[in-house]
């Protein structure tokens, strides 16, 4: 069986396996004050072209996504996000456990506009009501698709304009970065949000986030918000090797391009078999519609997750690719749904 099920199958490139070997008997400062953290949030910096940036190394991307929205916003205060946003649908409640409302609002492409912005706002009027105060998206998004320079920047206007912090889940960011229709670059996401994290789990690391902090009102005690809410590793060289080498040689822009360029064959298979797609993905993440009878033929050599129903005899499946996605176990996958 090969896994087609996350981009999180395997463990880590091994340039960052020999990294962490390297330093593993070199005795280092805890808690993220070491010097493995410092070099790697100077790459970032230079990376976003934001020297006055934050830089936060946190486990996981649910953990990072409750401690900055929890740090973000008061008591009364909720969050923005479409219905199909992590936040809403993938993390157990956990912006709900720090007290705060998710306000989702339905999009079919799992994009927010500044439509649904005012929407949320018009439905939200007084002090009977959570008041918005962050919009929350991710690029890419949970269905795969991405947002435009343009896109981004309306949002920006929008949130400036209606006093909102902007927040931009990263955790596939490398997917979009090298999506070959995306006009963004790092240096636009860090001057168009007010915060934004760099997913290394799902990008060739063994575990971590990077939160890039730019608008000066979210930085103040981070840490100590970091600590509470059990995220401050101890270890925490572990996470600064990753990102050293995530952003040393292009490694992290190189791991991306790769699982687009597998999930990039297994589209065209999959449209030259004549198969329709639920979202419209030109990342590492496929929404193919297909009849049930050759989902069931594919689930006895590949593991992949089921997306939505779509009627009573078709069914959207989720395929995802890897940095370490092998280019035979996608053609081989699309030889078999060419048999179906």
């Amino acid at each position: 069986m090969y896994s087609f099920n996350n981009d999180y199958s395997e463990g880590a490139h091994p340039k960052i396996l020999e990294a962490m070997i390297n330093a593993n008997l070199i005795q280092k400062t805890g808690y993220g004050l070491d010097d493995n953290c410092s070099s790697a949030r100077a790459l970032i910096r230079k990376e976003i072209g934001r020297e006055d940036a934050d830089v936060h190394f946190i486990i996981g991307g649910t953990q990072t996504n409750l401690i900055t929205i929890g740090t973000a916003l008061r008591p009364w205060q909720a969050v923005i996000s479409t219905d199909k946003g992590h936040i809403n649908v993938h993390e157990t409640g956990a912006i709900e456990a720090t007290g705060h409302k998710v306000i989702a609002m339905p999009s079919k492409d799992g994009k927010l506009t500044p439509a649904h912005i005012q929407k949320a706002l018009d439905l939200h009027t007084d002090e009977h009501m959570v008041q918005p105060k962050m919009v929350y998206i991710s690029n890419s998004t949970e269905i795969g698709t991405q947002y435009s320079k343009a896109e981004l920047e309306v949002l920006h206007h929008i949130c400036r304009q209606k006093g909102l912090y902007l927040f931009l889940d990263g955790a596939r960011l490398g997917a979009a970065l090298t999506s070959s229709v995306n006009d963004l670059t790092l240096q636009d996401i860090a001057r168009l949000t007010d915060v934004f994290y760099i997913g290394g789990t799902k990008g060739g690391a063994l575990f971590g986030e990077a939160l890039v902090i730019c608008h000066q009102d979210l930085k103040p005690d981070f840490r100590f918000m970091v600590k509470q809410r059990g995220a401050m590793l101890a270890k925490g060289w572990l996470l600064g090797i990753q990102f050293e080498e995530l952003f040393s040689n292009n490694l992290f822009y190189d791991l991306a391009s790769h699982s687009n360029e597998m999930a990039a064959i297994l589209r065209k298979g999959i449209e030259t078999c004549g198969y329709s797609f639920y979202s419209d993905s030109m990342t590492n993440q496929l929404f193919p519609i297909f009849p049930d009878k050759v989902i069931t033929k594919l689930e006895k050599d590949f593991l992949f997750s089921v997306q939505e129903r779509i009627d009573d005899s078709h069914t959207a499946i989720r395929l995802v690719t890897s940095w370490a996605t092998s280019e035979e176990a996608c053609r081989r996958f699309v030889s078999l749904l060419e048999t179906c």
